[in-house]
């Protein structure tokens, strides 16, 4: 399949070769209409929809957090604005809308699209409600200077698509940014090739490498695509008719079909899209103070080759990579950072390069104190510059006869390292980053220099002080070393140079069932013989019509062993006779590799690009892993790609998965999945299926790896699920470090950590003045924090926190009276002398800011979520059921509500003057859990919480949670379908999850008189439930499948059912047994999941058509986003109490 670029090339160079002088028309308006259709419609809109439209959202979101209203200006929008298609809460913001639009068929059309929705004709429904005057239209390009100068500022403004024909592509950029107001941005979305903004520095970045592009595979429609591809026709008609001819059939020769869409073509469309602020031409104060590197430097990438970055800086001591840092903190830019030029990510596109080459020392030194902890046993530690490759390492400690576990490629910086670093001495000292006993780093977020870990002295810079979290930083630098700053060095321990004995040997196969055989043998007779001194590689490629299994051993030679005896080497002929025997050094074990010389006559030679990603294997011999591996390779896209099985094992997995960041332990085998092609194919589609055909192999492999390799994964998002498993357990520390340590998200490039996540569980605190809401807060936070070491909760202990939402408003009302801040927190008495004026400031405030509760909560949670807090109590909150109210602002996490009362007399004894509370209204919803707190001490308060807030965060229920698996665009694209009905399927989960319901019930199970549950969810788990607790169980079917009499009520579609059909919605009813519900008082309604809410209301009102008195609901996965408790109030179901076991974001 070729990209669109591609495709316009062989369209041109075909057109060229038959009638190269021709004259040539440009297209008509109506012309370049026609073609543009392909792009906005089928899988061209899947783009917009997917990739535009969250963008844009995404930049938009902070500019409507104000009250202000968006001024927007759009080039060339087409027949449509983009914005039209944006979430209405955001069309809503935009008060001004400006457009440049050259084609007077899309100025028209355009025109109509805002003036009404397009369905009604009516102002009334016109896409942006919000505008103070009509929308702007000019029907002209963008560009010229003397025209822009009367036009206003704007928040944003937008090229989407519109940038093809303007030359150069920096210039209409920085027109476009002396129109931006303070804050603004100018917004890129371009097909990923062919985007050159010379000298300017992006803000921001995002890509959609995988989209794609589909035209009818009829005549008619490849004439206007090619055509619109191409961007002319030819002025005679007999040329014009061959030309279109020989482009139909280039279109249908390059294109890609689907079994689900046969008569539709496909092409690759990869999308890009770059924000610039107003310091995007800043790049030249950087240049005036800084050494640069005046020609582009080689780096062996070929991503980084590819790419056009801002410009390449090369400091030549550690001040000037503080100058650049704190360049880029003042202009709200980023960097990246060049070591060896091996990471694809070391150059990008718009982006400031830090080259390192400058620091290429590398320092041994001897006679250091032996430290226990770090088992320095030659007593030798090596100072390595960041700017040094690993044969620059091991050539100065070889002459010192030392040498350091490092990778196995020699041109490798050492930053790649700092990520992991396998080789040849893995199995016997651990990986590189194992090995690591200090640094020295330029801080990312001030521009300090700091240094950690054990430094020598004579090493340390002058200004460098130790950061107050150390142990965190060299902990994160022993794995994810590139996030957190820019390293100028690292020490890292030496041991005694090794001499090694390699062998080699080819195995040709002769089919698939031998290739297994192969694998499990190699697995079981080779690699797990291997001693520590011993590792042994494997190789599987096709070469000479056929599948190979190559295979080396590396021995390191101690005195008791001579050369002649081998550890390793395989017993029997069926191996073959080996090639190669060699003895040799650290250094010249490079060459020994076999992809470096003799698999398809050697990769070494700099004739082929390479792209490539590794997953961790255990047990390759075992059936599953062996066949998809051997698939692998017979489904290469290039005849030079292959699979490196790395050997692992030995000191690295000895070292626990929190000594360091790197926690991926229990693996056998790297295994490294190397897409290759010749260096001539270098942005063809032969390039692109190879890296295609990287990342199918990761997918398959993915499910049974023990985790990925983090030193080559980057933002391209199809390395986002490798990169959740780059880490293992240490992720989440890492995500929250990174924030700590990367706040302005300098080093975005790097290998992508997570984003901290929110609480796991949220506690409102609720209750009358003077009940002891702030006090229960205190004690069920200390019980919390109690849990460490509890294999039932957490191992690394549970962190939790109170706060209150009233001292944002306090700190305000402080500012603005003069009141004391500090007494208004403490001294009740003093808080009860302001409480009528700082009620009637909220009040005001309020008024002015009709979200300011929306917004101090969500401030609260992203504070907690900075500080990596797992338990969030929250204590104030006055709104009227909380819960419903505010849960879908954190729909990735549990929010419950727990009301402390006390009695009116306790609450005057602490300070309460009764004359002066507020009247309460009868309440209309009923909260989770209530803590009458009544008695003296902290002996009841702890009980509470250990019987009825501990157990909400049982492991039991991560269990539970990983038994739901995800299914992304189900049933329709863009919606991310859970599976809980899958939970029955997976072994012991219904038992588990019947046990779950039953202990997390908060009323009395010996007062239910029957379950109730709706087809056909509920079905599933609640007869398991009923059985369980001995409670009669009612269903509750369509209309007409029980029999009469019966309760019936309508029920409208369930949110999955609305989306999983194109049909007109048609009423239904449902009904239950009349016989059987009458005489019941309490119900426990049980069902699977509670989004919309519609199910649940419809059970509802059908209980109470049936004259139940009490009813509680039970489900087992809640989704907040989708507001269904607020559903439930609006229907007048507030009383009802709904539990849920899990909860779970998104759609």
């Amino acid at each position: 399949m070729a990209t669109l670029t591609n495709l316009k090339r062989a369209l041109i160079l075909n057109a060229n070769a038959i009638i190269s002088s021709s004259p040539r028309n440009s297209l008509t308006d109506e012309q370049y209409a026609a073609g543009f259709d392909a792009f906005i419609q089928g899988h061209g809109w899947a783009t917009y929809r997917d990739f535009i439209i969250p963008e844009l959202s995404y930049l938009l979101a902070p500019l409507h957090k104000s009250n202000a209203l968006v001024s927007v200006l759009e080039i060339g929008p087409g027949p449509k604005s983009v914005f039209g298609h944006l979430p209405e809460s955001l069309r809503r913001k935009i008060g001004t809308y400006t457009a440049f639009e050259p084609n007077l068929l899309f100025a028209l059309q355009l025109k109509k699209f805002l003036s009404s929705d397009g369905k009604s004709g009516t102002m009334s429904n016109a896409p942006f409600v919000g505008l103070e005057n009509g929308p702007t239209i000019h029907q002209a390009p963008f560009g010229s200077d003397d025209e822009m100068a009367r036009i206003k500022k704007y928040d944003i403004i937008l090229f989407c698509h519109s940038m093809y024909g303007m030359k150069p592509q920096h210039k209409f950029i920085q027109q476009a940014l002396k129109m931006l107001i303070d804050g603004g941005v100018v917004a890129v979305f371009h097909r990923a090739e062919g985007l050159h903004i010379d000298g300017l520095a992006y803000h921001h970045t995002a890509s959609s490498p995988t989209g794609l592009v589909g035209v009818a595979d009829d005549d008619d429609a490849l004439d206007r695509f090619a055509s619109f591809v191409a961007g002319f026709t030819m002025q005679d008609t007999d040329e014009d008719k061959a030309v279109r001819a020989l482009w139909r059939k280039l279109c249908r020769d390059l294109a890609r079909h689907e079994d689900a869409h046969p008569k539709i073509l496909l092409f690759s469309a990869p999308e890009v899209m770059m924000t610039f602020n107003q310091h995007a031409d800043t790049v030249s104060e950087l240049e005036m103070c800084m050494p640069l590197v005046l020609e582009k430097r080689m780096v062996k990438s070929k991503e980084a080759r590819l790419q056009h970055p801002a410009t390449i800086v090369r400091p030549e001591s550690v001040e000037n990579v503080r100058d650049c840092i704190r360049w880029a903190l003042k202009h709200g830019l980023g960097l990246t950072v060049v070591g060896g030029g091996h990471s694809a990510h070391c150059l990008r596109s718009n982006v400031v390069a830090i080259d390192m080459s400058a620091f290429d020392d590398v320092h041994v030194l001897r006679g250091v104190e032996k430290d226990e902890k770090e088992d320095t046993s030659s007593g030798a530690l090596v100072v390595v510059g960041a700017g040094c490759k690993t044969d620059d390492i091991i050539s100065k400690t070889l002459s010192e006869d030392l040498t350091v576990p490092l990778g196995s490629r020699p041109s490798v910086g050492i930053g790649l390292c700092l990520q992991g670093g396998i080789g040849h001495l893995t199995r016997l000292h651990g990986l590189t980053c194992d090995n690591i006993v200090g640094a020295v780093m330029v801080s990312v977020a001030s521009g300090e220099i700091f240094y950690v870990g054990g430094v020598p002295s004579e090493h340390r810079p002058v200004g460098a002080s130790r950061p107050d979290n150390e142990a965190d930083v060299l902990w994160a630098l022993k794995g994810a070393g590139t996030n957190f700053g820019v390293v100028i060095s690292v020490i890292v321990k030496a041991h005694p140079a090794p001499t090694y004995v390699t062998r080699n040997w080819v195995l040709p196969l002769s089919g698939k069932a031998d290739a297994k055989r192969r694998l499990r043998d190699f697995d079981e007779i080779v690699a797990k013989e291997c001693d520590s001194l011993c590792s042994a590689d494997a190789y599987l490629y096709w070469e000479n019509g056929r599948l190979n299994l190559g295979m080396t051993t590396y021995e390191i030679l101690t005195s008791s062993t001579p050369p002649t005896i081998s550890r390793s080497k395989p017993e029997g002929d069926i191996w073959g006779t080996e090639s190669n025997f060699k003895t040799m050094n650290g250094s010249e074990a490079f060459e020994a590799e076999m992809y470096m010389s003799a698999m398809h006559g050697g990769h070494g030679g700099g004739k082929t690009s390479s792209f490539k990603r590794c997953v961790f294997l255990k047990g390759i011999g075992k059936y599953r892993i062996a066949h998809r591996l051997v698939a692998a390779v017979e489904s290469r896209p290039s005849p030079f790609c292959y699979l490196h099985l790395l050997h692992g094992g030995g000191k690295a997995r000895d070292v626990a998965w929190n000594a360091t960041a790197f926690g991926c332990r229990d693996w056998d085998f790297a295994c490294v999945i190397t897409g290759v092609w010749p260096r001539h194919e270098d942005g063809t589609h032969v390039m692109h299926a190879s890296v295609q055909w990287v990342y199918k192999v990761v997918e398959s492999l993915l499910p049974l790896s023990d985790g990925t390799y983090g030193a080559d994964l980057g933002p391209d998002p199809r390395d986002g699920p490798l990169a959740e498993r780059a880490f293992g357990p240490n992720a989440v520390r890492l995500g929250c470090l990174k924030r700590v340590m990367d706040p302005h998200n300098v080093l975005a490039w790097t290998c992508p950590l997570p984003k901290p996540p929110l609480p796991k569980l949220i506690i409102l605190v609720t209750g009358e003045h003077g009940a002891g809401k702030d006090y229960c807060a205190a004690v069920w936070v200390s019980v919390f924090t109690a849990l460490q070491g509890n294999a039932s909760f957490s191992m690394l202990g549970i962190r939790a926190q109170t706060v209150r939402i009233s001292d944002a408003t306090k700190s305000e009302y402080a500012e603005a009276t003069g009141a004391e801040f500090g007494r208004l927190l403490e001294d009740r008495a003093y808080k009860e002398q302001h409480r009528a004026k700082l009620t009637a400031f909220y009040q005001e405030q309020m008024r002015r800011r009709p979200r300011l509760p929306e917004d101090h909560f969500q401030k609260l949670v992203h504070d907690a979520t900075d500080a990596n807090i797992d338990v969030l109590f929250i204590t104030g909150m006055r709104d009227e059921a909380p819960v419903a109210c505010f849960c879908h602002l954190v729909p990735e996490s549990k929010v419950i509500e727990v009301h402390v009362e006390a009695s009116e007399a306790l609450r005057v004894v602490r300070g309460v003057v009764a004359d002066n509370e507020e009247k309460v209204t009868a309440s209309q919803y009923r909260p989770d859990l209530t803590f009458e707190n009544d008695l003296p001490g902290e002996k009841a308060v702890r009980e509470f919480a250990e019987s009825h807030l501990i157990p909400l965060i049982h492991n039991d229920l991560h269990r539970l949670a990983d038994m739901v698996c995800s299914v992304p665009d189900f049933p329709r694209p863009g919606i991310q379908f859970r599976h809980v009905l899958g939970i029955s399927q997976r072994p012991g989960g219904l038992a588990l999850c019947a046990s779950l319901l039953q202990s997390h019930f908060t009323g009395t199970w010996a007062k239910v008189d029957a379950i109730v549950c709706c087809e056909v969810g509920g079905l599933v788990f609640a007869p398991a439930l009923a059985s369980q607790v001995g409670v009669p169980l009612l269903p509750i079917r369509e209309a007409g499948k029980l029999p009469p009499p019966t309760f019936s009520v309508t029920k409208d579609a369930s949110y999955i059912s609305s989306l999983a059909s194109d049909q007109p919605k048609v009423e239904k009813r449902i009904d239950i047994e009349r016989g059987a519900i009458l005489g019941c008082e309490t119900i426990v309604v049980v069902d699977d999941v509670l989004s919309t809410g519609e199910t649940l209301c419809a059970v509802l009102s059908l209980l109470k058509e049936a004259g139940v008195e009490t009813v509680m609901a039970v489900v087992v996965a809640e989704f907040p986003a989708h507001r269904g408790r607020r559903l439930l109030r609006e229907r007048g179901f507030g009383m009802v109490n709904v539990q849920s076991l899990l909860v779970f974001g998104g759609n």
